[in-house]
């Protein structure tokens, strides 16, 4: 009796070990897993209009002053504890796509700090995931107000369905207007200390500001959602909120843009600068070599990247000469620029709903191929949609992602300011960037797959964002397009506008290249308008280094895809690829290639095998 009573007793005592080792095997896995839920936490804290884009709507009411001194020292000491916290788990302890994410995780607490702590010329960790200079915090892309402005319209991110949600959209009015009073105290701070904005991009802000300021209630932005309520609220609450919203824009909003436009009028223009680059500013070279390292997760120097830019703009116009040879065109390239730029049949539209069906038609035509070249499909939706009237002069072509349960769809926005000047030379390959299988397809399965840890599922990492965008373009052939020459010198004059960013952010920012030399750069080795060009250019002024992560994105991955192809021979699968690259969310480019080679490395084992 004895001896069977210590059998059963070992084999307990052996069930509970073998538990206790389990449990502690897999502990390290479930505290990773808190942490990375405890960072996202704090992102959707510190950025909630970010929160509100990805469906949070307890976030629906808040605006954070993200250039105030307070925000920027809790972020300093959050990001040190994040570190601190990373710093105590073994990697070799957790899963491959958790030491993946643990990498993402400190890339992106490191290079926020490092930002935070530059203490000439001040970056702030803002919107966008887009670092913000402190001491001109408003532009006349990508900014704050902007945004908000977007917002309020009633057909964006912000919802409007529900009496809770047109009360919210108040309540961030009301924590959005000490923003702009943070705002206007930095710039007068910058003015002191000789860090502003150039002139041209200061003019360019004013006519944003003043539009809200001079519009009447009725058609005015902000009073749009009143136009557009529910016919499920009940005559009380139209009523209140009708007078809520009157009194906001009237009381509030206008008296306070009021403010800033006067300000940009009367005080900051005249203290604005000629200059246009980063180094002329007190520490400028040294940060925008931190923007550089930023924007493309490389330590590529600025002179790297202008000759890496030179060398590809010279290899595309090696391949647009091709092109041109075979359409016929007679005379140099420069003047089959100006061709192209100006030939009506390139121009066929009357009304925007036209260029609206023309992108709905290349999507038709990309279904046909779509399974050839990829596994992986999004649920969430998308749709084109003209880009709003109070933005559209100084917008480029841009996805808006959806939300993650689908009730709101991806948005591709397309800038029409003249439908009759519209140039559809392009669209095909702009198509395959914003679109399928660029920003919608990449963004929307990032945000579906539960595999990643949520802090993971926005946007996040722009080398990789935009590199696959301009990845993407290239394969227009595999999907079917570019059958006709013009779409596919657009795609080409998609990738040299691209190239010609390399060369020109770098000559801005640390050459001291000007705007008009800029200009003519680009007149010269592209076949955009001028009037698009000048707006790319007043852009890669505003936000330097931020246009360099396409063409850096886009080299890394077809160098890696390259490299499978040779390593793995026929045995090369372009899907699989695809899977790989977008099956971790977006990534530095170092952990990328680190997992791309990885793959390949499996792959040839099962082939030996």
């Amino acid at each position: 009796m004895r001896s069977l009573f210590l059998f059963f007793l070992s084999i307990i005592l052996f069930a509970s070990c073998s538990s206790k080792k389990s449990i502690e095997t897999k502990a390290p896995i479930k505290l990773i897993d808190s942490l990375f839920a405890d960072y996202y936490t704090f992102k959707k804290h510190i950025n909630p209009l970010e929160a509100t884009k990805a469906g949070f709507n307890e976030y629906n009411a808040q605006v954070a002053n993200y250039v105030s001194a307070p925000y920027q020292q809790d972020l300093i000491e959050k990001y040190t504890m994040f570190l601190n916290e990373l710093a105590k788990y073994d990697s070799t302890m957790v899963t491959p796509s958790q030491q993946l994410s643990m990498g993402v995780m400190e890339w992106d607490c490191k290079i926020k700090m490092e930002g935070l702590k530059n203490k000439i010329v001040v970056i702030a960790s803002p919107m966008f995931d887009m670092p913000t200079f402190e001491l001109f915090p408003l532009l006349q892309i990508q900014s704050l107000n902007l945004y908000m402005s977007q917002l309020a319209g009633g057909k964006s991110l912000q919802p409007f369905r529900t009496v809770q949600d047109y009360e919210n959209w108040l309540k961030r009015i009301d924590a959005y207007l000490p923003f702009l009073d943070t705002c206007i105290v930095k710039m007068k701070t910058g003015i002191s200390k000789g860090v502003v904005l150039p002139k041209v991009i200061i003019k360019r802000m004013i006519p944003q500001v003043e539009v809200f300021v001079k519009t009447a209630i009725p058609q005015h932005l902000f009073y749009a959602p009143i136009t557009m309520m529910p016919a499920d609220f009940s005559a009380e609450d139209k009523s209140r909120l009708t007078n809520a919203y009157t009194e906001m824009i009237n009381n509030k909003l206008i008296p306070k843009y009021k403010e800033l436009e006067d300000f940009l009028v009367n005080t900051y223009l005249p203290a604005g600068r000629e200059t246009v680059g980063l180094s002329v500013l007190p520490g400028g070279a040294e940060t925008f070599q931190y923007l550089i390292k930023y924007h493309t997760t490389t330590n590529m120097t600025a002179a790297e990247i202008h000759e890496l830019g030179k060398s590809e703009v010279a290899r595309i116009l090696g391949e647009m000469e091709k092109v041109k040879a075979s359409i016929g065109f007679k005379g140099d390239l420069k003047a089959f620029f100006e061709n192209v730029r100006t030939d009506k049949k390139q121009m066929p539209y009357t009304k925007p709903e036209q260029v609206i069906a023309g992108f709905n038609a290349i999507h038709e035509r990309i279904n046909v191929k779509l399974n050839d070249v990829f596994d992986l499909k999004p649920k969430g939706g998308f749709e084109v949609r003209r880009t709003e009237a109070f933005r559209e002069a100084s917008a480029s072509a841009e996805f808006l992602p959806g939300n993650k349960d689908g009730s709101r769809p991806g948005v591709f926005y397309v800038p029409i300011p003249d439908v009759k000047s519209y140039n559809k030379f392009t669209d095909e390959a702009l198509f395959l960037h914003e679109a399928i299988p660029g920003h919608y397809y990449q963004l929307t399965l990032q945000q579906e797959n539960d595999e990643l840890p949520e802090f993971l599922h926005p946007e996040s990492i722009s080398v990789f964002v935009e590199g696959w965008g301009l990845y993407a373009e290239s394969l227009g052939k595999e999907l079917g397009l570019y059958e006709d020459p013009y779409q596919y010198f657009g795609m080409l004059s998609m990738e040299m506008h691209r190239a010609i960013r390399l060369v020109l952010e770098t000559g801005i920012h640390t050459m001291g290249w000007t705007r008009e030399q800029a200009i003519q750069y680009s007149l010269a080795n592209e076949a955009e308008s001028e009037d698009k060009i000048i707006v790319e250019v007043e852009r890669y002024i505003a936000t330097p280094g931020a246009a360099l992560c396409y063409k850096v994105g886009q080299i890394k991955i077809r160098e890696l895809r390259t490299k499978a192809e040779k390593e793995l021979g026929d045995k090369f699968s372009v899907k699989e690829f695809h899977n790989q690259v977008l099956n971790s969310g977006s990534l530095p480019l170092v952990l990328l290639e680190k997992k791309i080679n990885g793959w390949i490395q499996s792959e040839k084992l099962k082939i030996n095998n």
